[in-house]
């Protein structure tokens, strides 16, 4: 007789939270959802999802609680807050918590779940909101080997990839490393691009030439063609990048890590931000690259067409 499917509960009904519930209910898990503006849950709600007042009601309900917000104080006052998800949490309930957060965090979160009987697991995600519609995200995962087996199928239905890094913490280290590695990449993609824009490359033929070779991408294969689509919406914000950076630059500093190139990423998005683009894409790091190279950027696209057949 097959066991009877795991009782979601969803928190964190954004740009990525929303496709993932998603993914999970298709599967045949029942599921119930709470986010801070309910307007962003009423896809899942019209899919049949069942709507709750607090992250301490979802959990009550559920067997299996995620929770995908967007800082590390969100985690906390979800988690931890009188409303939070350990308020309404039954024992044996698990917490799986994929926002990227700080690692210590995801320490504190484990033991005080222990104290209650929770499994906690942190298991913040990459792969965009590309990879959340098509359920090709990477999970990278912290907490007991246990906790990671009961996870694993319906983390499997999310990801292409579902890996356990190691106890408490270490899918949020394994995510740092993540952010450092994006950091310098995305500087190396838009500088080539601006580069090619101001050698009058077609830069649609620039990007299939070179990504299948040694410089190949995710970020320049999904990011590439969106700057030069002039399309900066947010897969991934700019501000949330920042507050990973953030935390990535804190937790090195501890450590005793020199990491520049994480350092120069963060002063240019912080640039951007400062402009007002604290809402857009990651892509829109071209903005400020091609600006330093007094190139405008915009132009540049428009004219492309008419610059590639120029000889």
């Amino acid at each position: 007789m097959n066991a009877m499917p795991e009782r979601i509960g969803w928190i964190g009904t954004g740009v990525m939270g929303a496709a993932m519930c998603g993914h999970l209910m298709t599967a045949g898990h029942p599921a119930v959802v709470f986010n801070r503006t309910r307007a962003s849950a009423e896809a899942l709600l019209a899919q049949g999802a069942q709507w709750r007042g607090s992250p301490a009601e979802v959990a009550a309900d559920a067997d299996v609680v995620f929770t995908i917000v967007g800082t590390p104080d969100d985690v906390r006052a979800v988690v931890l807050g009188d409303e939070g998800v350990l308020a309404g949490a039954r024992p044996g309930l698990l917490l799986v918590e994929m926002t990227t957060s700080d690692p210590s965090l995801a320490r504190e979160l484990f033991y005080a779940g222990a104290a209650r009987g929770v499994d906690v697991l942190d298991a913040p995600v990459s792969g965009g909101d590309i990879g959340a519609r098509n359920a090709s995200l990477v999970v990278m995962v912290g907490g007991s080997p246990a906790a990671f087996d009961r996870a694993r199928p319906l983390l499997d239905v999310l990801a292409k990839s579902v890996v356990h890094n190691g106890d408490a913490g270490a899918g949020q280290h394994t995510k740092m490393v993540n952010q450092i590695a994006i950091a310098g990449g995305m500087i190396g993609v838009c500088e080539a691009l601006v580069y090619g824009a101001r050698a009058g490359l077609d830069l649609e033929q620039v990007i299939e030439t070179i990504q299948g070779g040694a410089a190949g991408s995710w970020s320049l294969s999904n990011y590439g063609p969106r700057m030069l689509r002039q399309d900066f919406a947010p897969g991934f914000k700019i501000d949330h990048f920042l507050k990973d950076l953030g935390i990535a630059l804190a937790q090195a500093r501890e450590a005793n890590v020199a990491l520049p190139g994480a350092e120069l990423a963060q002063k240019l998005y912080e640039e951007l931000q400062a402009e007002g683009m604290g809402q857009r894409g990651i892509q829109s790091l071209v903005l400020r690259l091609s600006e330093l190279a007094s190139l405008d950027w915009s132009a540049e696209q428009t004219s492309s067409d008419g610059d590639a057949d120029a000889s």
